[in-house]
C-alpha cells in the first residue's frame, strides 16, 4: 500500500504530500473507490449487500482520509470542512443502502454541538465553515431536527493537549452574555427547550451571545478564546437541552493512564 512506510503517523504523510516531499496516495485512493463501484454487482454476487456496503465505506474512508490529511496543512477550513462532509455522505450513503433493502430508515446522529448546529448561524460559518448540521438541514429541510446541549458548570472528562490522557475537569462558571449564563439565571435546574416554537422566543434569545463548545480539549485557563463563539441559538438549534450542572463520564474500564484530577470548587483561591 502507498500509505506503508507512514506507520500510522498519518500527519506526517499529510505534511509529506502537501509539500511535495512524498508521493500523494491520492490516485490509488481513488482508483480504489472507483474499481469498486465498477465492480459492484460482482462484489454484491459474492459477499452480500452488508458485506459490500462495508467494503465500500471503508474505500470511501480511504479515499477522504487521504484528502483530509493532506488538507491539515492548507488550513482549518479546508480540514473541516473534509471532515463533516465525509460524515454526511456516510449518512447518505446508510440512508441509501437500507431504502435498497425496502426499508424507511430514521437516523440518530450523536456528535458536538459544534458539528451538528447550524453553522450559518455562528461564527464559524462566518469564516467559511461548514458542518453536518448545516448539511442535514440543507438536504432534508423539516425532515431533520437539529438538537443541542448546554451546561453552566460541573465537571468534563477532557485532556489538556490533543494525544494527552483524559482527566476529569472542573468546569467554569458561564462567561457573561452567554446562552449558558441566561439558562443558569433561569434556576431551573434542566429543561428542554422548543426553538422551533415562537411562543419560546423570550428576550435571551432575540440576539446572537456566547455560547461555549467544550469538546475533547478544555482550557479552563484560556477558556473565552478557545472554547466560546458568538451563535444565533434559535436558527442554530430546532430544540436545545439544559442542564445546569454536568457530570463528567467515566470509562467502566479505566485505563492505567485515567486521571481523575477534579480541581477543587474554591479554585482559583482556597485555604
Amino acid at each position: 500500500s502507498c500509505f506503508e512506510h507512514f506507520a500510522e503517523d498519518s500527519q506526517a504523510y499529510g505534511y509529506a504530500a502537501s509539500f511535495d516531499l512524498s508521493q500523494s496516495c491520492e490516485n490509488e485512493a481513488v482508483h480504489q473507490l472507483v474499481e469498486m463501484r465498477r465492480r459492484s454487482m460482482e462484489y454484491l454476487g459474492k459477499t452480500g449487500g452488508d458485506n459490500f456496503f462495508d467494503a465500500e465505506q471503508n474505500a470511501r474512508l480511504v479515499k477522504n482520509a487521504e484528502e483530509y490529511y493532506r488538507s491539515m496543512f492548507r488550513g482549518r477550513q479546508s480540514s473541516w470542512n473534509l471532515r463533516d462532509t465525509h460524515m454526511v455522505e456516510s449518512v447518505e450513503a446508510l440512508i441509501g443502502h437500507q431504502r435498497r433493502q425496502g426499508l424507511d430508515p430514521k437516523i440518530v446522529i450523536w456528535a458536538h454541538n459544534s458539528h451538528l448546529g447550524d453553522a450559518r448561524a455562528t461564527e464559524m460559518g462566518a469564516r467559511g465553515e461548514l458542518n453536518v448540521g448545516q448539511l442535514i438541514r440543507q438536504k432534508y429541510g423539516a425532515d431533520s431536527v437539529l438538537v443541542g446541549f448546554t451546561t453552566y458548570s460541573g465537571t468534563v472528562t477532557a485532556a489538556t493537549n490533543w494525544d494527552d490522557p483524559g482527566e476529569v475537569k472542573r468546569v467554569r462558571p458561564a462567561l457573561p452574555e452567554s446562552y449558558e449564563l441566561g439558562f443558569h439565571e433561569t434556576d431551573i435546574p434542566r429543561f428542554f427547550l422548543d426553538l422551533a416554537d415562537g411562543a419560546s422566543r423570550t428576550d435571551l434569545l432575540t440576539r446572537p451571545r456566547l455560547e461555549r463548545a467544550i469538546g475533547v480539549i478544555y482550557r479552563p485557563e484560556t477558556e473565552r478564546v478557545s472554547h466560546y463563539f458568538r451563535a444565533d441559538l434559535p436558527r442554530q438549534f430546532d430544540a436545545v437541552f439544559h442542564f445546569d450542572k454536568t457530570s463528567a463520564l467515566e470509562p467502566l474500564e479505566k485505563p492505567e493512564h485515567w486521571e481523575h484530577t477534579e480541581i477543587p470548587e474554591t479554585f482559583p483561591s482556597g485555604i
